[in-house]
C-alpha cells in the first residue's frame, strides 16, 4: 500500500504511539486521559488531531456519545511498522543499496526459519514481478 509521505511531530507522535498501544478507537478526552506524560497542553488535542487528519495519519473511526455530545474517534491508518518504513523510504540517504544494507541488518536477529522462508518467499515473487 504506498502512502502519500508525511512526517509527525514530536506531539503528533506521542499521540499517534498512543493510537498504536491502544488498538482500538479513542476519542479525544481519552487521548488526554491517557496521556498523563505528554508534552503537549490538552487544550492543543483540536489542532493536534486535524493536523493529523490533514496528513492522513489519522481518520474518524465513529462516533461515541459523551455526556450530552457526540464525540469523534480516530484510529491511525497506517501501523507503527508501515510508518517506520515510509519515513526510511523518503531518507535522503534510501537507495537500492541501504535496502540491502537494511534488510541484512534487520534478519541477523531473526530466529525462526518460518521467518526466513517467508521472506524467501516474498523475494522471489517480488523477482517473478519484474520479469
Amino acid at each position: 500500500m504506498i502512502k502519500t509521505y508525511f512526517r509527525l511531530t514530536k506531539s503528533e507522535t506521542e499521540i499517534m504511539e498512543l493510537l498504536w498501544s491502544e488498538d482500538r478507537p479513542l476519542s479525544r478526552s481519552e487521548i488526554i486521559d491517557l496521556t498523563p506524560d505528554r508534552t503537549w497542553k490538552p487544550a492543543s488535542i483540536h489542532i493536534l488531531l486535524n493536523s493529523m487528519l490533514d496528513k492522513g495519519a489519522i481518520e474518524v473511526a465513529g462516533f461515541v456519545q459523551s455526556t450530552k455530545n457526540y464525540a469523534r474517534t480516530f484510529l491511525p491508518t497506517l501501523t507503527a511498522d508501515e510508518y517506520a518504513v515510509l519515513q526510511f523510504k523518503h531518507s535522503s540517504a534510501f537507495n537500492e543499496q541501504s535496502v540491502i544494507h537494511l534488510i541484512s541488518a534487520l534478519i541477523e536477529d531473526v530466529q525462526e526459519q518460518e521467518t526466513l522462508e517467508q521472506l524467501t518467499a516474498i523475494l522471489e515473487q517480488r523477482k517473478l514481478q519484474l520479469g
